[in-house]
């Protein structure tokens, strides 16, 4: 085995013929054997025919050794459908493909097809499908003097630790070439120095499967394509073979990779390299651009993460260290004499306001001073983290080739055909009659897959208020509960376990929203597979992302804001008095059920990405050590069966990793106000994300099929409209559900520096009592006497108008509608100007861009004249400088 430079594929057989049956052999061996002819040249050929079954049988390549799988199909020999298979294979042969068929080791009953392109075959759909390839390498114009000076500076920093070594990969040497369309008529312009390698493995199989997905089957306009073969059970799977296995027994130091399957696992799918960039172009080589892309947006938001989380660290340690100097947590812990009023009907007593001295600490680590800078910041960075992916996203095309790149003609989804086969109309793209959906059907099958997206999404609110009725149960329980710390803590009792319950609801419900996202997508009879994935996706996200935070949103708005007054509570169905506010305020609730939802939904979605396949993967070894087959014969799997006993990639390929990460951008940016450590939680996740996906792509799943793409789709525009609400929700949630704006009001018109124009520590003095009303406990006619307090701004018992609001509540309210306006069109409109000074290609891309069509166009000009020049020198004819 040896690593072929360049990133170019081992090439076993053809080594060993060049350098014949000898090598490998010691000389003392070589000088017995010549001794002896006859027994050397049986020697030679035993030790040639080993080899060449050891090639054939690591899955790479045909029993002759010599042509490489390009695909694998895969059928059961007790399948019905065996006219429709031989049917479509002679189809294959006849496109030009060549076939070979290989039982099974472990199973009797499966059969499968290799499939090898060769090279004319190869040529003919590479310039049919327009695809791009090296002619030569690319001159960079960049001014000497600035390029010293970088070196010089370079040479001065210290070694970037998170770079990858140079000499730990491949020169991948299509990235640094400039590429053209190609084409056969014009082969010579192309660097071709080995066929075999001239079209990557990923190419290869991009090719093989754009014919399978052309290929017919039976007689027929729809009756084509690998698709409908495996949705009948005529095959079982296809996918492309990966490069062999992803470990060695040999060291990667001294020995070097075995093909990139290893390289990658060694250099990207290993925990060690967890602080390491992603090697993008070596991704995007083997598994494609479309997947290439989820990494690189996936790496570059995990990076913009990292300002972010230092920010919400910082937030939190500051107050961390002033939450025993605060003013407002010190009074509270001070207050011993201060009577709060009974927070349930039954089994609560009279405490003391002192009691609650922890919640208001814990409260101050997440409301303080830093809150509504940091809110600012993150809707600020929401914008700067879409638009400079935007800039990522246009150099990692045109790095890519895919700036020209267009995406091809789908084919029509077999469902569509067979629904509206009867009503047809010319396709302005391809000229050919295609089956058509009217207008009337379509919008009423729209209709009501909207009436059962609102369906679903009255569920989720049932379920949320399930959850607020079984927290005001329980609250009058835990209560009185016979534990001494469960009573004495029991607003943290109904807050944790309703946490917990929403949660198993929550992923409960997930279960249901996919069968329901896939019935009625399914009803709406897409046209094409991404029309499909984008309804789908877009179900999805909408039902996730109500069934995560509509709880969130109501103990964040609803929370304590119509539970009324002691003497006049309000109550649910005239039973339950609803849940007040904590004396701390709701926000700690708030930030307890962000943080235990968050962390248990990434270590449930990490379990299922990586736990579950494992366990499938574990299982299906197990199946075959039971069978004993190996075992009897001493025979290892080829590489074709190894990669049939893993797990296929996810039914809607890559929308489940989208949607978790765009679900979690969502808890970082949306309430981040009111819990800073979001950020963080969410980087923590990411860093062991990438290792977690890139080991589930390089070990425990089937090869995917390479597939382009040129960005990431309908989830762009996801994200954006989430930073727009990110924005609208921290206004919200820093005017209405933190004391912000209490404190605020309280500072400049009811404090001691009332009228002075600035807010200090010494400024909220008085506070607390300001924001505590008075009641007549005689009134509750439960054998209390006295007064006690509780949070709102009502007149006392003995004034004229006994509990109405006061003119403090009403200036706290103005001041709070005006910070949200205030607050929106600020935030709005800085975001505005930074998506506008911020360009969507960098500047020096532009110019590359124009320099590269420029010089291609000379290139191609100066290679075509070289040739018609070769060739009349070759004919004997005179030639001329002039173009002919």
């Amino acid at each position: 085995m040896f690593h072929s430079k360049g990133g170019q594929n081992l090439e076993w057989a053809s080594k060993r013929d060049r350098e014949g049956c000898w090598a490998g052999i010691s000389v003392e061996l070589v000088l017995f054997f010549l001794t002896c002819d006859y027994v050397c040249n049986q020697f030679c050929v035993f030790v040639f025919q080993n080899e060449m079954n050891a090639i054939a049988s690591s899955g790479l390549f045909f029993k002759d050794g010599k042509k490489r799988i390009d695909y694998i199909l895969v059928y059961k020999k007790s399948s019905l459908q065996v006219e429709k298979r031989s049917t479509f294979e002679k189809n294959l042969r006849a496109e030009g493909l060549m076939l070979e068929r290989e039982p099974a080791v472990t199973n009797n009953d499966i059969m499968f097809v290799k499939i090898h392109c060769p090279w004319e075959t190869l040529c003919k759909y590479a310039e049919r499908m327009n695809i791009r390839m090296p002619f030569r390498k690319k001159c960079y114009y960049t001014d000497w003097r600035s390029k010293t000076m970088g070196r010089e500076l370079k040479s001065w920093l210290p070694r970037n630790p998170m770079k990858l070594d140079k000499e730990a990969l491949p020169d991948l040497e299509e990235t640094d070439c400039y590429t053209a369309p190609f084409s056969r008529a014009r082969i010579h312009h192309f660097t071709i120095n080995n066929k075999d390698s001239f079209f990557s493995n990923s190419t290869r199989s991009r090719i093989v499967h754009h014919m399978l997905q052309r290929t017919k089957y039976e007689d027929g306009k729809s009756k084509m394509g690998i698709n409908r073969l495996l949705n009948n059970g005529t095959y079982e799977a296809a996918f492309p073979p990966h490069e062999g296995s992803h470990k060695s027994r040999h060291p990667i130091k001294t020995h070097g990779a075995q093909n990139h399957r290893h390289l990658l696992y060694e250099r990207w799918a290993r925990w060690g390299m967890w602080y390491k960039y992603q090697p993008l172009d070596l991704i995007r080589r083997y598994f494609g651009e479309k997947i290439g892309l989820y990494f690189a947006w996936l790496g570059w938001y995990t990076g913009m993460l990292i300002p972010a989380a230092l920010v919400g660290l910082f937030v939190f340690l500051y107050g961390l260290f002033t939450m025993d100097s605060s003013q407002v947590s010190r009074e509270i812990c001070e207050a011993n004499e201060t009577i709060m009023c009974p927070m349930c009907e039954r089994n609560c007593t009279l405490q003391k306001l002192n009691e609650s001295c922890i919640y208001a600490k814990v409260t101050h680590l997440f409301d303080n001073g830093g809150t509504v800078f940091f809110a600012i910041f993150m809707a600020i960075w929401a914008t700067v983290f879409l638009e400079f992916w935007k800039r990522r996203r246009a150099v990692l095309t045109y790095d890519w080739d895919l700036i020209d790149w267009e995406d091809e003609e789908e084919e029509l989804r077999p469902q569509f055909e067979a629904k509206y086969s009867q009503v047809e109309r010319v396709n302005p793209i391809t000229g050919k009659p295609e089956p058509f959906q009217p207008f009337p059907d379509k919008l009423s099958r729209l209709m009501v897959s909207v009436s059962g997206i609102f369906f679903m999404i009255s569920l989720v609110l049932t379920a949320v208020f399930a959850v607020v009725v079984y927290r005001l149960v329980a609250m009058e329980q835990f209560a009185s509960f016979q534990w001494y710390f469960i009573k004495k803590y029991w607003q943290f009792a109904t807050s944790g376990t309703g946490v917990c319950i929403n949660f198993m609801i929550i992923m409960s419900l997930n279960v249901v929203y996919e069968k329901v996202a896939y019935l009625l997508t399914d009803l709406e009879h897409p046209r094409t597979d991404s029309e499909w994935e984008n309804s789908f996706a877009l179900k999805m996200f909408l039902f996730q992302f109500v069934n995560l935070n509509s709880s969130i949103f109501y103990i964040a708005f609803f929370l304590g804001r119509f539970a009324g007054r002691p003497g006049k509570y309000n109550k649910l169905f005239n039973r339950w008095r609803l849940e007040e506010c904590h004396p701390s305020g709701c926000l700690i609730d708030l930030c307890l059920q962000m943080g235990v939802i968050m962390v248990l939904k990434q270590m449930w979605n990490n379990f299922m990405e990586l736990g579950y396949p494992l366990l499938q993967n574990w299982w299906s070894r197990r199946k075959i050590k039971r069978g004993g087959q190996l075992l009897e014969h001493k025979i290892s799997l080829p590489q074709w069966e190894k990669d049939w006993n893993l797990q296929p990639m996810n039914l809607h390929g890559l929308m489940d990793e989208y949607l978790e990460m765009v679900l979690q951008f969502g808890f970082t940016t949306i309430f981040v106000a009111a819990f800073p450590l979001a950020p963080l939680l969410a980087l923590l996740n990411n860093i062991i994300e990438i290792r977690l996906d890139a080991y589930k792509f390089v070990t425990q799943w089937r090869r995917p099929m390479p597939a382009r793409a040129t960005d990431i789709g309908i989830w762009y525009g996801i994200l954006e409209g989430i930073g727009v609400l990110a924005v609208i929700t921290n206004a919200f949630v820093i005017a209405i559900t933190s004391d912000y704006i209490p404190r605020f009001v309280y500072a400049y018109k009811y404090g001691p520096c009332a009228d002075q124009g600035y807010t200090q520590e010494k400024c909220l003095k008085g506070y607390v009592n300001s924001s505590l009303s008075v009641f007549d406990l005689n009134e509750l006619e439960m054998g209390y006497s006295g007064y006690c307090r509780y949070r709102d701004y009502r007149a006392p018992p003995w004034s004229s108008s006994p509990y109405e609001f006061t003119l403090q509540f009403w200036h706290v309210l103005a001041a709070r509608l005006a910070f949200i306006i205030v607050f929106e069109h600020l935030v709005f409109g800085i975001k505005s100007f930074i998506a506008y000074l911020i360009p969507d290609m960098p500047k020096d891309l532009c110019d590359r861009m124009r320099r590269e069509k420029y010089l291609v166009q000379e290139m191609m000009y100066e290679a075509e004249l070289e040739h018609l020049q070769r060739e009349r020198k070759k004919n004997g004819k005179q030639y001329h400088h002039e173009w002919p």
